[in-house]
């Protein structure tokens, strides 16, 4: 069996393991605590599997890491992420849920700043709660994200403000999901005919 004959430290964060007096590989010095490695170690088929496997939880955490330090993600999507790079299922739960105990990843919070950004774009309600879900975002948060917000109602007075109360404006408001109590309070003097204008 090959033994551990030293670990040096390589670039930051990382460890160059030699295997009898040779090197062999660099890798994450969190791997390398977790996997038990130390010098004079004999390096058999169950610590070599420990090792691979720790390997994969490094690297499932990363992509992870990486992924929500581009962007707020809810959790389906980091698990979609994370798949389509390959991961394990084992490896993917494993990373949402260390991102999730360190905070890094909560699906409340993201459906709150989601919900805000949607309202700020001129969505309705509606509209807001069919992209939460799309989200992956359960319906009680979706539901209390939506509660935060401005309501409807006053979105659309405003929007109608910017846009100016007539038919065209408020197709356009039931086209981006306002509810039609909305529209109405916003124009109380136009009716909806037929269809919403999309666009």
């Amino acid at each position: 069996m090959p033994r551990v004959t030293a670990l040096r430290p390589a670039r930051p964060g990382h460890v160059l393991v030699e295997l009898d007096g040779e090197r062999w590989r660099t890798i994450p010095l969190d791997v390398a605590a977790r996997s038990g490695l130390e010098a004079g170690l004999e390096l058999d088929r169950p610590r070599l599997r420990t090792l691979r496997r720790e390997l994969r939880r490094g690297v499932a955490l990363a992509a992870g890491a990486k992924a929500l330090a581009r962007r707020e993600r809810s959790e389906r999507e980091l698990r979609d992420v994370l798949d389509r790079k390959g991961l394990g299922e084992r490896d993917r739960e494993e990373a949402v849920a260390t991102l999730r105990r360190l905070g890094a990843l909560d699906d409340t919070r993201f459906a709150h700043a989601r919900a805000e950004t949607l309202a700020e774009r001129g969505l309705g309600d509606a509209a807001i709660a069919f992209r939460l879900e799309r989200d992956g975002i359960d319906s009680e948060s979706s539901a209390a994200a939506l509660a935060a917000l401005e309501t409807e109602r006053d979105r659309a007075v405003r929007l109608t403000e910017r846009r100016g109360a007539g038919a065209r404006t408020a197709r356009w408001l039931a086209a981006r999901g306002f509810a039609p109590e909305s529209i109405e309070a916003a124009m109380p003097c136009v009716a909806l005919d037929d269809g919403p204008e999309l666009g």
